[in-house]
C-alpha cells in the first residue's frame, strides 16, 4: 500500500530534479556562448555565429546534439534597440536556447505535457584590437 505512492513521489522528485539540472546546464551553455561571442573568437573554418553555436552545443553536455536549430544568436543595437544588426563592437549579443522540449520520465506526463525550456544570456560586444569584425555567418 505504501509502495505505489512512494514510487510516485520518487519519480516526481527525479523528474523535477532533472528538469532543473537541464535548465541550469543550458543556462551555463548560453553564458559560455556569450562569453565566447564578445571576444570575437572563431574556430577554424567557421564564421562567428557557427563558432558560437558549436561552443553552446559542446557546453550542453550532449543534450543539444542534433538540435542545433534551437540555438539562436541575435545582435541588437543598444541605441535604437533594433535587432538583427551586425556583430560590430558595442552591439549587444544575445544567445538563447528556445523551446527545448523535455519529456517527463513518468509515462503519464510524457506525451501530454512536455516541459518547454528557454534560456537566454546577453552581453555587450567588446572592441577589437585590429578593428575588423569577423564575418557573422
Amino acid at each position: 500500500m505504501i509502495f505505489i505512492p512512494l514510487f510516485a513521489m520518487m519519480m516526481a522528485i527525479v523528474d523535477f530534479s532533472f528538469a532543473i539540472f537541464l535548465r541550469s546546464t543550458f543556462q551555463h551553455a548560453v553564458r559560455e556562448g556569450v562569453r565566447y561571442a564578445v571576444t570575437y573568437q572563431t574556430q577554424g573554418g567557421m564564421g562567428h555565429d557557427a563558432s558560437i553555436r558549436e561552443v553552446v552545443r559542446r557546453q550542453s553536455m550532449g543534450f543539444l546534439n542534433g538540435r542545433e536549430n534551437l540555438i539562436h544568436i541575435e545582435y541588437c543595437d543598444p541605441a535604437t534597440l533594433a535587432c538583427n544588426v551586425s556583430n560590430d563592437p558595442g552591439n549587444i549579443v544575445e544567445v538563447s536556447i528556445e523551446n527545448y522540449r523535455f519529456g517527463w520520465f513518468a509515462s503519464l506526463l510524457r506525451d501530454a505535457n512536455p516541459l518547454s525550456i528557454t534560456v537566454r544570456a546577453s552581453d555587450r560586444m567588446e572592441g577589437l584590437p585590429g578593428g575588423v569584425s569577423p564575418p557573422a555567418r
